[in-house]
Formats: C-alpha cells, structure tokens, sequence
C-alpha cells in the first residue's frame, strides 16, 4: 500500500513593511512522505518571505515541471519560481528561462556550502 501525504496546518500573519505587504494566510500544506520536516519548515519560511496574495506551493518532490513555489502573473505565466535545496544547473537555468525572476534557497548547512561551490561559476 502507497504511503500518503500528511496535512499540515499554518496561520501566517505577515506584516512587511519593506513591500508594504499586511495579510493572514491560512496555509494547507502537504508533506510528502519522503519530504523532511526540515523541507517542510524551510517551504514554509520561503512562504512567509516571499508572501503575495497569489504565491502558491506547486506540486515539488512530486511534480519535476513545477518549482517548490511560485507566484503566475495574471496571464497564467510565473513570475517567481522559488527552488529549495540544491537544484543542478539545468534547473535553475529551467527556471530562470520560465519566469521573470527565480530564487534558490539552499538549506542542509554543509551539503549546501559545498552545492554552491561547484554551481558558483556555472551559474
């Protein structure tokens, strides 16, 4: 038998005085069952940086097509493609080629410093 997501709940109340940027979000997220809890607390922090009224969560681990989030211009097209972790280069540049703006954001301590020096140049 197939494992499961497990729901996740969270109730963010952003106030960014930088963007000018006040809202609540009630926030369902789905953890897959290979996903960390580490993975999960870092999308959720890429939410709470990154918050606009339609930044969404894409299908990550189970959907290589879609970025971890993203926010589509009213055209339906992303505008911001946010990856977490250490993506290859083919990704990132994936994602720089499909939205206006793409954000990684590594975690993972050591793998992460070492991820970056490889992919420094090339990227």
């Amino acid at each position: 038998m197939a494992l499961t997501a497990t729901v996740r709940r969270a109730e963010l109340q952003i106030s960014d005085m930088d963007r000018g940027y006040y809202a609540n979000h009630s926030l369902t997220l789905a953890q897959h069952p290979s996903e960390t809890d580490e993975r999960l607390m870092v999308r959720l922090l890429a939410f709470a940086l990154f918050a606009d009224d339609r930044l969404e969560f894409g299908r990550g681990l189970s959907n290589e097509d879609e970025p971890d989030l993203w926010r589509r211009d009213y055209t339906g097209d992303p505008d911001l493609w946010i990856d977490l972790g250490q993506p290859d280069e083919s990704r990132v540049r994936k994602a720089c080629n499909r939205s206006r703006e793409a954000v990684v954001i590594g975690y993972g301590g050591q793998a992460t410093e070492t991820w970056w020096k490889k992919q420094a140049n090339a990227l």
